[in-house]
This record gives structure tokens, sequence and C-alpha cells, in this order.
């Protein structure tokens, strides 16, 4: 650790303003296969998914990484990575300098340990701990590249470094039915952690609270000897799976200073605001609130910005309003529209349309997500409905008004009613073909 200013050298522990953004590792672990996603995961990994029409899930956690002064990252991949290793060298290297020790690099499974995919959270970090140590950070934080949410993690740091914690973990509340995902904690008056459950069916809830429990958020700061020692232990427990919650923490609340620390929203809202989009229907909610009034996630909040990669398309278009034809207006009520989108005498509700989608005379497009590059032909109806890249709706097509006629067509369709029509999808292709014949 380098000298304070005056030239003299800290004892103990340093404090924030020592240990500086510079001293901090992040790992944002992106390698999961995402198959309650799917078919948008079918090509693609969980955090790539498009989200809120110009972002990818990625998006927000690298922007919170990033508005915290964290410029050391690790990005772990593994199934399916290629389209979020374009996303990152597109969009995000250039927020970065490698000349003042600056890097975004994305890190695909190496197998150092032996030929086989990572066992678990913490196998992923272990098996990656010599890019980590040759760093030579003070702390490491890390972190899932899949929720949707704005926080400062130097916040965080800061907490960790004030109670001369091994480990701190980010901590949530939650409704006891929605707990049975996650790891619940139970802590003390000091936000110890003294029990931790790793999606239990009977969650523990919070002392007067019986509705609530206390979730661990996936967030962990580490002092990073300490976080080596724990990683290589756990390598040599043959009993182990590897993971943070299921084995690592509980075997070291009772011996080690393992911290809870309290989201803090950067979202300027009244209501916490963090989403686990890791179903269907919870990824269509997340993204259909973004189109309301006053949403709960403010993406124009100009003070904690959510970076993406911005293609070069011209702004968005809608035509056909001055031929006097009220059949043939281009319009978007109360939606949200990306660059290089035509609306083109159709009309939208309620809806997200990615970069370069087009909608043509006298389509109807409501509560739905298009993403890049959809087009909806004329006379064809949408509702409910979530479009993968590049899917074309033939003319005077309907989706989402026949469960049956859709689920018959081969797509998916969630418990809520929502159809997913994946790109390249078969069914699609030949109804094109068909009205092309």
């Amino acid at each position: 650790m380098g000298p304070w200013r005056d030239g003299s050298r800290p004892t103990g522990r340093p404090s924030l303003v020592e240990v500086g953004a510079m001293d901090c590792v992040a790992v944002v672990l992106a390698g999961g296969k995402g198959s309650r996603l799917e078919p948008l995961t079918r090509d693609r990994a969980k955090p790539a998914v498009p989200f809120g029409g110009a972002y990818r899930i990625i998006d927000f956690v690298l922007s919170n990484c990033l508005n915290s002064g964290l410029r050391k990252m690790l990005v772990l991949t593994q199934y399916k990575a290629m389209s979020l290793d374009r996303h990152i060298n597109l969009g995000w290297r250039r927020y970065f300098c490698r000349e003042l020790g600056e890097f975004i690099d994305v890190v695909p499974p190496q197998q150092r340990i032996d030929e086989q995919w990572y066992q678990g959270t913490a196998d992923a970090v272990y098996q990656n701990i010599y890019t980590i140590e040759k760093e030579r950070p003070s702390h490491v934080l890390i972190l899932a590249g899949d929720h949707v949410y704005k926080m400062n993690y130097r916040t965080m740091l800061d907490f960790h470094i004030q109670n001369d914690a091994d480990l701190t973990v980010g901590a949530l509340p939650v409704s006891v039915d929605a707990a049975r995902e996650f790891g619940v904690m139970q802590v003390d008056d000091q936000s110890r952690i003294i029990g931790f459950q790793e999606k239990p069916q009977n969650p523990m809830p919070i002392p007067g609270q019986p509705d609530r429990c206390l979730a661990s958020m996936g967030i962990y700061v580490f002092t990073a000897r300490f976080l080596f020692e724990q990683l290589c232990q756990d390598a040599t427990n043959r009993r182990s799976s590897h993971d943070f919650g299921r084995d690592l923490i509980p075997s070291i609340i009772n011996t080690h200073k393992v911290q809870a620390f309290p989201f803090r929203d950067e979202n300027r809202k009244q209501d916490a605001y963090w989403r686990d989009v890791g179903t269907l229907d919870a990824y269509f909610e997340a993204n259909m609130d973004l189109v309301a009034v006053d949403p709960m996630l403010n993406m124009y909040d100009q003070t904690w910005p959510i970076r993406y990669h911005q293609p070069n398309f011209p702004p968005p278009k809608f035509v056909f309003g001055s031929r006097g034809d009220a059949e043939r207006c281009g319009q978007a009520l109360d939606s949200i529209v990306c660059d290089g989108c035509v609306v083109s005498g159709g009309r939208v509700n309620r809806s997200i349309l990615g970069p370069n989608a087009r909608v043509n005379s006298f389509a109807q497009v409501d509560d739905s997500i298009l993403f890049e590059g959809v087009q909806v032909g004329r006379h064809a109806r949408v509702r409910r409905a979530i479009l993968d890249k590049g899917v074309i709706i033939p003319p005077h097509t309907e989706i989402g008004y026949d469960p049956e006629q859709d689920r018959a067509r081969g797509f998916t369709i969630t418990d809520s009613g929502i159809v997913v029509i994946a790109k390249s999808d078969h069914a699609m292709q030949t109804m094109a073909l068909e009205h092309v014949g």
C-alpha cells in the first residue's frame, strides 16, 4: 500500500481513502445458462439479453461499477458468450485506459484446474485466482451480471472497511415466498450475519416482520487475502459444491466476521428497486415497468447513468400522420422507441421497440417487447409478446390473440400468457415464406 499524501505510512487496516477504487478488482459472474429465460437465451448468455430497448442486462452492473469509480473489472463468461463478448468490446472498452491500469476483460473458462466447466460461483472465481492475484488488490468485489438495479459499490466497500469485516454481503428484504429463490440471512443488532440458508423451503423471517426475509443479493466484498485462502480451502473439499451461498458463506459465519450491508438504491426513488429477471414473466414485467408515466426504475437520471453500446442508427421516425387517414397513422403511445425505428402507419401502445424495428401500415402492437430489427407486417396484430432479434411478422398475422394457435406454431407461452418468439424461429420463417409464395 502506498504512503499517505503527507508521506507517512498508515498502520492497521486501510481506510477507504487509502484503498481507493484502483485497489479493488470487480469480478462479474456472467456465465450462467439462464435456462428459465429460453428461448431468449438460446443463442446468448443471460447477461447479454436486451433490456429496456437499448440496453443489455449486464449494462446495469457494469454501469454501477463505472459510476462507483471501479475501473478494474473481470467479466467471467461460460455459456454462449459470443454476443456478450461482442457487446463489451463494442460498447465498454472505450471507458477504460490501459495506460492508467484500467481495464474490463472478458475471461472465458481457462480450465486451469481440470477439463470441466465451472462447478459453482466460488469455483468460477477460484479458477481465475491467478488473474485476480496479479493485480494485487486489497479487496475483491464479486457481482452477478444478471440483475437490474442501481447501486454505489463504494459505499458498500466503505462499510466493509469500517466494520473490519472479512466478508460483506449485500442484503435486501424480500417476501417470504420470493426468499425461497435466494440465500436468506439472519443478523444481529450489529448487522453481523449469524445464520445463512441457501434457497430454503421454509425461510426464516426477519424478527418482527413475519412476511419478510433478509435475502442475499449475490453481491460480496471480500478482503482479498481472506478470499484467496477460503477459495483454496474450498477447492480441496470434495463434499463442497464450490458455491458461495451453499458452501463458503455458511462455513465461515461462526469463525469470521461476516457483515450484511443494507442495499442503498441510487435510483432516486422512495422504494428500492432491484430485480432478478430470471424468468420470462419477471423479465416481461420489469420491461413493462419502464413504460409507466413514473416508472420505478429511472432511466433518465443523469446523476447515475446506465451506459450501453449505441449503434449508428438514425433517429426514430413516425410517418403517414399527415395524410388524413385515421387508420393509417404512425404513432406510439406510452412506449419506448429506440434509434432506427420506423413506425410507418402502424400503432404502438405500451410497448418497447428496440433499435431498427419497423411497424408497417395498419399494424397494431400492444403490450409487447420488440428486439432489434423486428419487422411487423401490414395489418398484423401483436399483443403481449416478446419478439427476439430479427423476427419478421408477416402481414395479416395475429400473435397473442389465440393461445392454442400460437402454441401449435411452436411458440413459447409463459404461465401468464406471454408469447415469446425466438429469432430464426422455424414456424415464423415458414409463415413468411408462405406469404411470399
